[in-house]
């Protein structure tokens, strides 16, 4: 999460929520009264609050207007929050489902500690993926049974390769198997083009993507 959150005052105008989400480069304010969160306002609510109240104004008139509109007069009351402990991807999970940016993070007494939006989430995707390594990344349909993935990661091994990630899901997989994703780096240049031959006479990958070739094979 990002802490401290950056937060704004119920009373606070429109134009002060304007000021601070530009000023931070943020798209989600708390807001708090008394210390307590009382809700939270996003850049879209803005938007719609200046173009409801722009159609019949003239730019000097709508800027007086949006320094007298009040936060708590625009903003998501009780807004959906999520404890301190939970994990990446429940919140991820909890985002999707009510089809929003971001959410307040708070302690067991209900007191705002941070904020964690979509933009926190694909940082920590991109970084569970391993994508930074580069490498190469294995896709393959496996049978689901124990042992199925390590029969994978020693060959892999075998010739030298190390780990970065593994992921696998059975989502959208046949009945009876997983979609397994590997990416591994660390091949020397002969070791790097003999395990992709290797890889396709054992076990016929979906796709082997090779990052630091830049090459792209789809079977």
């Amino acid at each position: 999460m990002s802490e401290p959150a950056i937060t704004i005052n119920a009373d606070a105008s429109l134009q002060d929520a304007i000021g601070l989400l530009k000023q931070h480069e943020i798209h989600m304010l708390p807001v708090m009264e008394y210390d307590q969160l009382v809700g939270v306002i996003t850049d879209k609510d803005l938007k719609r609050a200046s173009a409801s109240e722009a159609v019949s104004l003239d730019i000097y008139e709508l800027a007086d207007l949006i320094s007298r509109i009040k936060v708590k007069t625009i903003m998501t009351k009780d807004p959906v929050t999520v404890p301190y402990d939970y994990t990446v991807e429940e919140i991820a999970a909890l985002l999707f489902v009510h089809n929003i940016s971001g959410v307040p993070v708070v302690d067991q007494t209900g007191k705002l500690l941070g904020v964690i939006t979509k933009t926190d989430i694909f940082q920590v995707l991109i970084s569970l993926t391993g994508i930074s390594k580069k490498g190469i990344q294995f896709a393959f349909k496996l049978m689901d049974r124990p042992g199925a993935i390590k029969d994978i990661t020693d060959i892999l091994r075998d010739y030298g390769g190390r780990i970065a990630s593994i992921l696998s899901t059975r989502e959208r997989a046949d009945k009876g198997y997983l979609n397994v994703y590997i990416r591994v780096y660390g091949f020397d240049p002969v070791s790097r083009q003999r395990i992709k031959e290797v890889i396709k006479n054992k076990v016929p990958p979906l796709y082997i993507l090779d990052h630091e070739e830049k090459i792209r094979e789809i079977f």
